[in-house]
């Protein structure tokens, strides 16, 4: 077009024409995939099906037991193997109370413990069994496997007894009996704990009685499964051992009240073991009020007519009392560390205190109790070993003890500990006793 010299010189001053189309987008190697176009909704992801959060429907879950339950019958040994194998299919994490409610009660329990009437339900339940021992004993067992089989539904039993024990009005006597059985016998092979009496403190049930009759039942099959050292370990474990007179009204809690209700029960063994826990606590007490006292320097006369009148009070016998009055005594002050000072020590301090002592050594064998602590307390505290006969000797003269218990502590009333040095220390006085003895009993007979 052009020719052979070609297309013409442009000049410096003429304009430069672009081109208004686009340049095409660079090659790339990924053509196969397709572009996502811009959506002004935003972006959908697809959730997964596990993801999806499931309906809470107990009904269904409800259904799906009281159905197997109803097609293995009464035998409890099917019923323990259809529970284990149900597991695998059906969620008993998420359903747990559920799953207590029908094999408690047959079906799932409305507030107040009532059965609702539009619901299922099964007649192979604790409610609906025998109302004896050996029945329950066999329900604890289904109860048992199940919970060791799923071990996460152990918590989710706890709180369905607890559940149930505030439930109790609403059942029936014998449904509660049956109740009180199984839950004692679960207690006794360690399914339950006995933190679970909590709920028998229920302010309603204990004015109404129910608390009481229940536990009655409870204990008795608690004990005949185990013993009442095994059910009092179990108690204070969970500190329920001092609360169980808590299970009548304020204006009955009484040691006298509690032994005669649960002894006319058939349960002696218990108002026994309630009763020593009183006295236990009411030994404690005496013992703090009386240290109290004597770091306050309140007159003998004064402490003496408080602890007599505290030993009438909770039934404390002498022997008793002269042991604590020793570890108060003993514990008001701070003792030297050196040997050679602490009997001189422990003996201006013992001179202050004999009145106190002899208050509480009008009986032989108080007389004995207070050798034995002497002896225990010498062992126990290095420091006093070489001050035993010192401080005999001292009780002696100050009329806390007599000759006849310091000489059958000696011949046989001694205990192990430091034996052969205490008896060695005491060997001399102890002859002497006797000579004393003889040469008062040969003035009687020449008195004559």
């Amino acid at each position: 077009m052009y020719g052979a010299a070609g297309p013409p010189a442009r000049s410096a001053s003429a304009p430069v024409i672009r081109s208004l189309r686009r340049p095409p987008p660079p090659v790339s190697f990924m053509n196969n995939q397709k572009q996502q176009k811009p959506t002004l909704s935003g972006q959908r992801f697809k959730t997964r099906k596990r993801d999806e959060k499931e309906r809470f429907d107990p009904t269904q879950f409800q259904d799906c037991i009281i159905q197997g339950l109803t097609e293995t019958g009464t035998d409890l040994e099917a019923v323990a193997k259809f529970l284990d194998a149900s597991g695998a299919k059906l969620d008993y994490r998420r359903y747990a109370e559920t799953l207590f409610d029908i094999l408690v009660a047959g079906g799932m329990l409305a507030p107040g413990g009532t059965l609702a009437d539009d619901m299922m339900r099964t007649d192979v339940c604790v409610f609906a069994a025998q109302e004896d021992l050996e029945t329950m004993q066999a329900f604890a067992q289904v109860f048992n496997k199940l919970i060791r089989r799923y071990k996460y539904l152990e918590k989710g039993f706890e709180d369905e007894v607890k559940k149930l024990l505030l439930f109790l009005k609403g059942f029936s006597e014998s449904e509660r009996n049956k109740l009180a059985m199984l839950t004692g016998v679960l207690l006794a092979n360690g399914t339950l704990n006995a933190s679970i009496l909590n709920s028998l403190y229920n302010e309603n049930l204990v004015k109404e009685g129910v608390s009481a009759a229940f536990a009655v039942k409870l204990f008795k099959s608690w004990i005949n499964e185990k013993d009442i050292n095994a059910v009092a370990a179990s108690l204070r474990k969970v500190s329920m051992d001092n609360r169980l007179m808590e299970l009548f009204p304020a204006n009955k809690q009484s040691v006298e009240h509690f032994t005669k209700y649960f002894t006319e029960a058939g349960l002696k063994e218990l108002s026994e073991y309630v009763r020593n826990q009183q006295t236990i606590g009411a030994r404690k007490e005496l013992q703090k009020e009386l240290q109290e006292q004597m770091s306050r320097g309140d007159p003998f006369k004064d402490i003496i007519l408080y602890v007599k009148e505290e030993m009438k009070k909770n039934n404390i016998p002498e022997p008793v009392v002269i042991g604590i009055v020793w570890s108060s005594v003993m514990s008001t002050v701070e003792w030297n560390k050196k040997e050679e000072l602490v009997a001189e020590q422990a003996i201006k301090h013992l001179k202050q205190y004999s009145p106190l002592l002899a208050a509480f050594t009008t009986q032989g064998q108080s007389e004995l109790t207070l050798l034995l602590k002497i002896q225990e307390y010498c062992y126990d505290n290095i420091h006093f070993m070489k001050a035993f006969q010192k401080i005999v000797v001292l009780f002696y003269k100050a009329e806390v003890l007599s000759e006849e218990p310091i000489l059958k502590w000696y011949k046989d009333a001694h205990v192990a500990k430091g034996k052969s040095v205490f008896l060695e220390q005491m060997k001399k006085f102890v002859e002497w006793l006797k000579n004393a003895e003889e040469e008062s009993e040969s003035e009687a007979e020449e008195g004559d």
